[in-house]
């Protein structure tokens, strides 16, 4: 694969981080009881996006979901040039990446419940992850 491709991946991923991170960020703040994605007990968006665990200190989770993102999509587009960026990226990845693993433990092993845009975010910074990697490992430089 050609470097530039990975990149507008990523970028195209990271737009969709943000805008699901967004989302959540709106949920996290509303006070509708009545969700998209509250479809039972076991997935519901309120019990997840509105628990203590929904915060670090007092930023929200969804937050620093986007501030990562945001990042992520610099890197991608303004900084793909620089010769440290693909290191830069897949190490922003992978920090995003464990901390949505940490928050998908907390989803099921102690809130147990499941929210559906964390799932998503959570698959959204693993696809970049393995895209950052074979820019950084396997990528065919563009010419």
């Amino acid at each position: 694969m050609r470097a530039r491709h990975l990149y507008i991946a990523i970028a195209a991923l990271a737009v969709a981080g943000v805008m699901v991170s967004s989302i959540s960020l709106q949920h996290h703040y509303s006070r509708s009881q009545d969700s998209f994605c509250n479809l039972s007990q076991t997935i519901n968006c309120d019990i997840v996006n509105r628990s203590v665990y929904s915060k670090v200190g007092p930023v929200p989770v969804a937050l620093i979901g986007i501030l990562g993102y945001l990042s992520i999509l610099a890197l991608a587009t303004i900084y793909r040039d620089t010769p440290q960026t693909p290191t830069v990226l897949l190490s922003t990845s992978v920090l995003g990446f464990a901390f949505a693993l940490y928050l998908t433990y907390i989803e099921g092993f102690v809130l147990a419940a499941w929210c559906i845009m964390c799932l998503t975010s959570l698959e959204l910074i693993f696809d970049i992850v393995v895209l950052s990697a074979i820019l950084k490992f396997r990528a065919v430089p563009d010419p």
